[in-house]
């Protein structure tokens, strides 16, 4: 039987050490501030800025929240990004994506400074994560994933890892922050051909192919490590993951739930890097 692994230990463990760290910088009249930028009324981006309030809030960290409507040009877009790249007193800016059909993201993508760019937006930080330098930013869901799996002990170093999906949000970018660590790692996708077959070889078996409960048992090797960073809704209008927990739980060793695993890091991964970001502009 697997043993479910959640999220808020971990997020209470990273909370608990940036409370110290914005203590600090506070003694010095220094205050980590993150300005979120959400275009239009999504109710996933309302939620999810709910939950990064409440955890700035708990690490000490200034949030400020600037709401446009979903009809702004990208010019007015690309204006009010500038205002908040030149306004010293932020050091995080997070921009919720998607963005509006008639904004350009690749265009956008390039406006965000990349020391603010706090969710791996920019190029620069996307090109940073390739290469495993630690100076940038890395997308925080992915980052929660690995967060995660250190947390609670699991060996990464010389391990199959198998990652469904390959977006530029998740899947790429985890890929690469898993093999940094050591392990082997193979990304699938959704036309993959025999995709069981090949994540039934995996030690490490991640979701994030945005298809609910798509993995099953017949998709994962005995005693298998199964981190679920999907984020979607079922049949019967429920909150679930890329696997099927139920299904999948007695043969893995150890599974992430959704709600309550990997996306309950999230915010606190956010709040890291808003001290990361805040403490490279002060060059300290």
């Amino acid at each position: 039987m697997g043993v479910i692994i959640k999220g808020k230990p971990v997020a209470d463990a990273i909370t608990l050490a940036l409370k110290k760290d914005v203590e600090d910088l506070k003694l010095k009249n220094i205050t980590p501030t993150i300005k979120i930028v959400r275009v239009g009324e999504r109710e996933d981006d309302i939620s999810y800025e709910k939950a990064a309030l409440k955890r700035m809030e708990k690490c000490g960290i200034e949030c400020n929240v600037l709401t446009l409507s979903e009809d702004i040009s990208q010019n007015k877009l690309i204006e009010e990004l500038n205002k908040i790249n030149e306004d010293n007193a932020v050091h995080g800016i997070l921009l919720f994506r998607p963005l509006p059909k008639h904004i350009d993201e690749n265009i956008v993508k390039y406006i965000i400074k990349p020391e603010k760019d706090i969710d791996c937006f920019h190029p620069i930080n996307t090109a940073k994560v390739m290469e495993g330098e630690k100076s940038g930013f890395p997308p925080c869901t992915p980052s929660a994933a690995i967060e995660l799996l250190k947390h609670y002990g699991i060996e990464l170093k010389g391990k199959k890892a198998v990652v469904v999906g390959r977006s530029m949000v998740v899947g790429k970018p985890l890929a690469m922050m898993l093999l940094k660590e050591d392990a082997t790692v193979t990304i699938c996708h959704s036309k993959t051909e025999n995709l069981s077959e090949i994540t039934s070889k995996a030690d490490i078996l991640i979701g994030a192919v945005g298809k609910s409960k798509m993995i099953t048992k017949d998709y994962i090797k005995n005693e298998a490590v199964i981190i679920d960073v999907g984020i979607n809704v079922d049949e019967e209008g429920n909150l679930s993951g890329d696997v099927n927990t139920e299904d999948c739980l007695e043969k893995s060793s150890y599974i992430t739930p959704v709600p309550s695993g990997v996306g309950s890091v999230t915010t606190a991964i956010l709040a890291k890097h808003v001290v990361k970001a805040c403490r490279l502009i002060i060059d300290e």
